[in-house]
């Protein structure tokens, strides 16, 4: 049953725009790392009942605008520049957006541009590729989400639903559903096969900047403008 199961209020002193989490392959923490309009980046731990503050780090000046942990949870990377940017699982693809609404697509280890993707009209907010490293899923300020075939740059399906900039997309681990939120104060899950929103929450009071699945996909992180982290049940 998809169910909030925990909410942290006034985890920051002001909005929290970005955040991450794994699960540490050396101590088996779920780690989760959020950052701010407050310039700090906090590290959190899930113990599958709440979050515990782990560490604050501070030196931004400019907000936090973008987290993530290494795959052994080891370390956080964190950045007050503005990037919308996304390697395939792989190590093969990077694909980029940009402001003009126009994506593109890179071979790594040729590099070389080798696809252009122009569906969507206004701003990319967000890119994710699929785990398997086959399909690219794109949010963007003009409230659409698109899903392309990375190989052959086919466009899959463009999916509305949200009523506002959608802000940020990540793709389930299995590779059959993803999570968008957006400025319409939503978080929704997405099947991709079918290309429908089978679950929307409701539980933030202002912009959802950031939504992520945990290592296995039963959960799923959110933090908005409402300085509050939200923990989701997501049935596998």
């Amino acid at each position: 049953m998809y169910s909030i199961i925990f909410k942290q209020e006034q985890a920051h002193d002001d909005s929290i725009w970005c955040c991450a989490w794994k699960k540490g392959q050396r101590d088996n923490i779920n780690h989760i790392v959020t950052g701010g309009v407050d310039d700090m980046v906090k590290s959190w731990k899930w113990d599958e009942e709440k979050i515990d503050l782990r560490h604050v780090f501070e030196g931004h000046a400019l907000g936090v605008v973008s987290v993530d942990i290494n795959e052994d949870g080891s370390e956080s990377n964190y950045s007050d520049k503005t990037n919308v940017e996304s390697h395939s699982p792989d190590g093969k693809y990077l694909a980029s957006g940009a402001i003009d609404g126009i994506i593109k697509v890179f071979d790594i280890s040729a590099g070389k541009l080798v696809h252009t993707l122009e569906g969507h009209a206004m701003p990319i907010r967000s890119l994710t590729f699929s785990k398997d490293s086959s399909m690219l899923i794109t949010a963007s300020d003009d409230c659409h989400i698109k899903i392309y075939n990375v190989q052959h740059a086919n466009l899959i399906g463009t999916l509305s639903g949200h009523g506002s900039w959608v802000l940020s997309v990540d793709c389930s681990p299995d590779n059959t559903h993803f999570v968008s939120c957006s400025s319409d104060k939503t978080v929704k899950v997405w099947e991709i096969a079918s290309k429908e929103c089978i679950h929307t929450f409701n539980e933030h009071l202002d912009q959802v900047w950031c939504a992520k699945y945990n290592h296995n996909g039963s959960k799923v992180v959110s933090v908005s403008d409402d300085r509050t982290i939200n923990i989701y049940d997501c049935p596998t």
